[in-house]
């Protein structure tokens, strides 16, 4: 379900929403928000149901609430990376283009005469010149606006831009919230499966979907085979089953980037060095794989390559 639909029915985050509307009704508006939390944990939802309290559309049969489901409402902009539909992805950067229409909207009266706002999902992705866009209208915002920043990865924004956020770090969701969104994908799902995403996903809806969509679990088997050693040869062989799988390439690099974040921060917790060398082997998975997907390289040699440095020292 797409997020401006799913923030109708928002799982969980509720001491984060608690927080947001606490700041609204002492009229401590904050200018900016920077909603933060690990991929698939439902910041764009997050972010539009702040939206929708701002703006006065949390109920969908409201006149607000529905022009906001439409992408309609006058005072709500949307800022992402855009969806190349040639190669099938979205692009790998929110360029100056893409933000350049904040200024215009911030610069017209609020049609219906509340709060404006602006979201941008995925901030990380900024290149420099869309940050420094941003970090100008940061500096000097105008009334009654507030922009709502979303990031997998807040240490790639600008310090300047974080400086001038509050923060809202959202949580893995409660075991009843995600069982909730479970039920409402997929309510005839066999409880052994229902057991395996539960405990795969690790909170986060997003990859609650991520996971349903390895059925039987067969890529995630596949990860944990990796991450415990595999050869030259074996490695060639599971980068073929991969590849063979509808999305594979993708899922196996969700899956394992996912499972490289928990072992860090569990080692990170526990005073293990290993934490360091765990975030190192993160960034450089992420890297092949964005480089892979930007300049359409072997998805073979990407997939060997992710497997060498994932492999254990």
């Amino acid at each position: 379900m797409p997020p401006r639909m799913a923030s109708l029915r928002l799982h969980g985050h509720g001491a984060a929403v608690a927080a947001f509307r606490a700041a609204l009704s002492k009229g401590r508006m904050p200018h900016a928000w920077l909603v933060t939390g690990p991929p698939g944990i439902g910041k764009a939802t997050f972010a539009f149901t702040l939206a929708r309290i701002l703006l006065g559309g949390e109920a969908e049969n409201l006149p607000a609430g529905r022009r906001i489901s439409a992408a309609t409402h006058a005072d709500l902009l949307v800022v992402e990376r855009g969806y190349d539909e040639k190669k099938q992805r979205y692009r790998q950067e929110i360029v100056a283009d893409d933000v350049r229409p904040i200024t215009g909207f911030l610069r017209r009266t609020a049609a219906e005469g509340g709060w404006r706002v602006v979201i941008v999902d995925g901030a990380e992705w900024m290149n420099r010149s869309a940050a420094n866009a941003v970090l100008k209208i940061l500096e000097e915002p105008p009334p009654a606006t507030v922009l709502i920043l979303t990031s997998s990865a807040p240490g790639r924004l600008l310090p300047t831009i974080r400086s001038r956020c509050r923060k809202l770090e959202l949580a893995p969701l409660e075991e009843a919230e995600m069982r909730g969104v479970l039920q409402a994908l997929c309510p005839d799902m066999p409880e052994l499966d229902f057991a395996r995403i539960m405990h795969q996903a690790h909170g986060a809806p997003g990859k609650a979907v991520a996971v349903l969509a390895d059925t039987g679990g067969g890529v995630a088997a596949l990860v944990g085979e990796v991450l415990q050693g595999v050869g030259a040869l074996r490695g060639y062989e599971i980068a073929e089953a991969i590849l063979r799988k509808d999305n594979g390439f993708g899922l196996f690099f969700t899956l394992l980037s996912d499972q490289l974040q928990i072992t860090a921060r569990q080692a990170a917790q526990n005073g293990n060095a290993r934490c360091m060398s765990l975030a190192a082997a993160w960034e450089q998975i992420m890297r092949v794989q964005s480089e892979t997907e930007r300049f359409n390289l072997d998805k073979q040699e990407a997939l060997i390559e992710a497997m060498t440095i994932a492999s254990p020292k």
